[in-house]
C-alpha cells in the first residue's frame, strides 16, 4: 500500500515545470505595461542584447531588451538615466529570474510624451482613421500650399526642390507655428485657410527634425482629425526620416523629410527636358529613315517606270491574246452545248410519253377484251348454276308438293298444324292449296293414321 510520502512524491512539480508554469502565469496575466526607474547596470554582450536592472529606491528588476528591438532606439542609454520601459513581465526559466522583457525605452520625459502619442494612435487607428481606403491620391499638382514656420529650413528646402524640379509649379506659403504650446492652434488654423483657397491640388504641412517635445505640435488630436476629414491631399512632412507623429498616419501620404514631399508632389521638368531631347533625336532619326527609305523607293520606280507607248504594246499584245483565247473557249463551250443537247434529245425520245401512252392503250384494249370474255364466261356460269339450283330447289320446295294435291293447313293465329292434338273440334282453319285458301272448321278429330296412297 503506498505511503502518503510516495504519493505527494508522485504529485511534485519538477522545477522546470514550475519555472515554466510560473513564466506564462506571469505573462498571461500582467501582459504588457509601462514601468518607469532608474538604469543601472547595463551590459552590452556580443549578440547585441542589452540587460540592465530598473530600481527605484525600495526595489529593482531585471531587464532585457533584444537586439531587434533597441536597434530602433536613436541612442543608447547609459546608467543612472532615469527612463520609461514598455514591456512584458516574465520569468528565466534557466536560473528562475524574474525580468521585464523591454520592447521600447525613452528617458523619463519623453517617455511620457511617448506614452500619449502611443495612446492616441491606437485611439485613432481603432476608429479607422488609418485606413488606407481613405487615402487619397495626389494629383499632377499646378498649385500646392505649404502649411510651416516660414523661417524654417523646411520651407527652403521645399522651395529649393521645387525650382530645382518644376518652376511652373504655383506656391502657396502659409505660416504657421510649428512648436510651443500655440503650434495645434496655428496649424488648425492654417490648415482651414489652405481649404479655402482657390484651386489648391495639394496641402504640404510639417517642419524639420527635433525632438519628440519639438514635434509634439503634430501629434495634437483635433489637428489629426481636421487633416484626415480635409478634402483636399494632404502630405505629413515632419521631422527626419526615424521621426513619426500621428499626422503622418491620418494624413494621405507621408514624406520622410520636407524635400521628399516636394519630391512627391512635383515632377521633375530636367527629365522631361531630358526626355524630350531623346524623343526629338528619335524623331529626326526617324525621319532620316523614312526619307531615305522613300528615296530608295523613287529610284526603283522611276527604273521600273517604261514608256506609255511600250505599255500600250504590251496591252494590245494582251488583248489579242485575250480575245484569242476568248473565241477558242467560246467554241468550245458551243460545241460541248450541242453535245449536251443532243444527248438530252435522244433521252427525251427514248422516254416520250406518246410511245409509252400509245402501249398503255394496247394494253387497256387487250385488257378490256379480256374482262368481256371473262364477264360473258362468268354470267353463262352463274346462269347454269343458277337454273341448276333452282330445279333443286323446286324439287324440295312445298309449293311443288302442294301442286300434287296436298296442302298445308294452320290455326287461326297462322301456326301449321302438325298433329291431330292441336286441333279440336269446332277449331276453325285454313288450308293452303296450290290455286289458293280455304276457310274450314273442324268436325271431329280421330287419331287413327289413315293407310298408305
Amino acid at each position: 500500500m503506498p505511503t502518503q510520502a510516495s504519493s505527494h512524491a508522485q504529485a511534485a512539480l519538477s522545477v522546470s515545470e514550475l519555472n515554466r508554469q510560473a513564466r506564462q502565469l506571469l505573462e498571461q496575466q500582467l501582459g504588457q505595461l509601462w514601468v518607469s526607474g532608474e538604469l543601472s547596470n547595463f551590459s552590452r554582450p556580443a549578440s547585441g542584447h542589452w540587460y540592465f536592472t530598473l530600481k527605484d529606491s525600495q526595489a529593482q528588476v531585471r531587464c532585457a531588451m533584444f537586439r531587434g528591438r533597441n536597434m530602433l532606439l536613436r541612442q543608447t542609454p547609459k546608467a543612472g538615466d532615469q527612463v520609461i520601459v514598455r514591456g512584458k513581465i516574465s520569468l528565466y526559466e534557466a536560473r528562475g529570474d524574474y525580468q521585464l522583457i523591454a520592447e521600447h525605452m525613452s528617458l523619463a520625459g519623453e517617455g511620457l510624451l511617448q506614452q500619449q502619442f502611443e495612446q492616441l494612435k491606437n485611439k485613432l487607428n481603432n476608429e479607422g482613421l488609418f485606413a488606407s481606403e481613405w487615402k487619397k491620391p495626389l494629383p499632377q499638382a499646378k498649385r500646392i500650399a505649404i502649411i510651416s514656420s516660414a523661417t524654417g529650413a523646411a520651407v527652403h528646402d521645399i522651395l529649393h526642390v521645387l525650382q530645382r524640379r518644376d518652376p511652373s509649379l504655383e506656391v502657396v506659403l502659409i505660416p504657421a507655428q510649428v512648436q510651443g504650446a500655440e503650434a495645434p492652434s496655428d496649424l488648425l488654423a492654417a490648415l482651414k485657410q489652405a481649404q479655402q483657397l482657390p484651386e489648391i491640388d495639394a496641402i504640404i504641412i510639417g517642419r524639420g527634425g527635433g525632438s519628440l517635445e519639438d514635434l509634439w505640435a503634430f501629434n495634437d488630436e483635433n489637428l489629426a482629425r481636421a487633416i484626415f476629414a480635409c478634402p483636399t491631399p494632404v502630405i505629413s512632412a515632419v521631422g527626419h526620416e526615424i521621426d513619426f507623429s500621428v499626422c503622418d498616419f491620418v494624413a494621405d501620404v507621408r514624406a520622410p523629410t520636407p524635400s521628399a514631399a516636394a519630391e512627391l508632389i512635383s515632377r521633375d521638368r530636367s527629365y522631361d527636358k531630358q526626355q524630350l531631347n531623346q524623343l526629338g533625336a528619335r524623331l529626326h532619326r526617324a525621319w532620316q529613315r523614312y526619307a531615305s527609305a522613300r528615296t530608295r523607293q523613287l529610284h526603283e520606280r522611276r527604273a521600273q517606270l517604261k514608256h506609255p507607248g511600250d505599255q500600250l504594246q504590251q496591252w494590245a499584245q494582251r488583248c489579242d491574246s485575250a480575245e484569242q483565247s476568248l473565241k477558242t473557249h467560246i467554241r468550245r463551250l458551243t460545241e460541248q452545248k450541242r453535245s449536251e443537247l443532243k444527248h438530252c434529245r435522244t433521252r427525251l425520245n427514248n422516254q416520250s410519253p406518246a410511245q409509252e401512252l400509245t402501249q398503255k392503250r394496247l394494253n387497256s384494249t387487250a385488257l378490256s377484251e379480256r374482262l368481256k370474255r371473262a364477264l360473258l364466261l362468268k354470267l353463262k356460269q352463274s346462269k347454269y348454276q343458277f337454273e341448276a339450283c333452282a330445279s333443286e330447289l323446286d324439287l324440295v320446295s312445298p309449293l311443288a308438293t302442294i301442286k300434287r294435291g296436298y296442302s298445308i293447313s294452320r290455326q287461326a293465329d297462322g301456326s301449321i298444324v302438325r298433329s291431330v292434338q292441336q286441333v279440336s273440334a269446332g277449331d276453325t282453319l285454313c288450308v293452303q292449296l296450290a290455286d289458293g285458301q280455304v276457310e274450314t272448321r273442324a268436325i271431329k278429330t280421330n287419331t287413327e293414321k289413315l293407310s298408305t296412297l
